[in-house]
């Protein structure tokens, strides 16, 4: 059994307080993530460029501080794998704004590859589960996670297109909600 601190309980309760108090920021910015998603399953092709777009940012980002991490080391062997490491997340980021597309293309099927190994090995782990844990729902998500892959999988390369942002879309809607949801929540609890 463990006890509260006291300390604690009146950090959590102020926490508490403040999003009771800015309940309508987060209504905002739920609608404004929920807006953002509409957007982008209104042009799946635009959310797949940007969101492919700002992988390679991220990963040019990432090999900059990599490379800059490099030279901090002490030792040429860590110095040079640092840069070794730096040096491919630039170029591999480089090559994403040479080639979006294909980028996309890539990443689309390394998704619905995923997709397929996480469906296959969820619906095998469901059967190994206790008999009174929900095998039937688990088995039904991997079954559902499989069917999602294989259909990404069997229009690739033209899944390509839209996939990502898709994604990107229902995530956003899905996100925007759940903000909407726990601000209204704050609302009434204020009440």
């Amino acid at each position: 059994m463990t006890f509260a601190q006291p300390g604690r309980m009146t950090a959590e309760f102020g926490e508490h307080a403040e999003l009771q108090k800015n309940w309508a920021w987060m209504v905002v910015f739920g609608a404004l993530l929920s807006l953002a998603g509409f957007v982008a399953l209104g042009s799946v092709f635009l959310a797949t460029l940007s969101t492919v777009l700002v992988v390679g940012i991220a990963m040019m980002v990432s090999g900059i501080g990599e490379i800059i991490h490099g030279f901090a080391m002490r030792s040429w062997k860590k110095f040079f794998f640092w840069i070794l490491i730096g040096l491919l997340y630039v170029g591999a980021g480089f090559c994403v704004f040479q080639n979006p597309l294909l980028a996309a293309g890539v990443l689309t099927l390394m998704l619905g590859a995923g997709l397929v190994a996480s469906g296959l090995v969820r619906a095998v782990l469901a059967f190994q589960l206790p008999t009174h844990a929900p095998r039937v729902f688990v088995f039904f998500s991997g079954v559902l996670t499989l069917a999602v892959g294989a259909l990404i999988l069997a229009q690739w390369p033209g899944s390509s297109l839209w996939v990502i942002g898709a994604f990107l879309g229902v995530d956003l809607l899905f996100a925007g909600a759940s903000w909407v949801g726990v601000g209204l929540a704050m609302r009434r609890a204020q009440a």
